[in-house]
């Protein structure tokens, strides 16, 4: 295992389009375009912070970690290494390159006074999940994504205004069900409160979801 230079590219390309084909989520991983794929990882060699490794079995290119120092920035003054990628190919699983690949890492983060190393696996990559887990990587935040044209659309004043429509729509109906709770002379200090609140807050909810985006999601990388 050690850093990988200009001359390893068509190595990590193969190795980045052999864990794309493995994955379920192969799409969200990297593009299947060798030469585009060349150039991003050439790219992020070049850069400041960028980081990659690439290991090999018997001379075979059988592994790799791409990732990138961050920080310090206007507003951490902790400075992280952050995984981008980690794939040992099959045939050399349970040799100790993955061990290998992030003790190299680790080398990285230490030399340029990281405190934190994070990692951003695919929902979909269950392997990888479980191998971070029992290195005591733990889930710290969410993150939510959603397209660009999927964000224009509700930045426009008439996909704002559709929006505003969807949830005005929702709390008048809130609201007349509450009236009519009222009108009907509910008891307001007993159990059936209790379950008229249940319900308000069921319809908040209904309301709040009715209102987001279908192309908007939650995902972890």
């Amino acid at each position: 295992m050690r850093p990988a230079r200009p001359e390893d590219l068509d190595d990590l390309v193969e190795l980045c389009l052999a864990a794309r084909q493995e994955s379920a989520v192969g799409a969200q991983l990297c593009t299947d375009d060798a030469p585009r794929l060349r150039g991003q990882i050439g790219a992020l060699l070049a850069a400041p912070g960028g980081q990659v490794l690439i290991a090999r079995l018997d001379d075979d290119p059988a592994g790799l970690l791409i990732g990138r120092l961050v920080g310090p920035g206007p507003f951490t003054d902790v400075t992280s290494l952050n995984l981008e990628a980690v794939y040992v190919v099959p045939d050399a699983r349970r040799r100790g390159l993955g061990h290998a690949l992030l003790s190299g890492a680790l080398e990285v983060a230490d030399e340029a006074g990281a405190t934190e190393v994070y990692a951003a696996p695919l929902p979909g990559a269950r392997g990888m999940h479980r191998f971070l887990a029992r290195l005591g990587f733990a889930p710290v935040a969410a993150h939510r994504v959603v397209t660009t044209s999927a964000l224009q659309r509700r930045l426009t004043p008439e996909g704002a205004g559709a929006a505003g429509r969807r949830a005005a729509r929702g709390l008048e109906d809130l609201i007349a069900r509450r009236r009519q709770a009222r009108a009907a002379g509910l008891p307001t200090s007993t159990g059936p409160l209790a379950q008229v609140r249940a319900s308000t807050s069921m319809q908040v909810s209904r309301a709040v979801q009715t209102a987001r985006p279908a192309e908007s999601c939650t995902t972890t990388w």
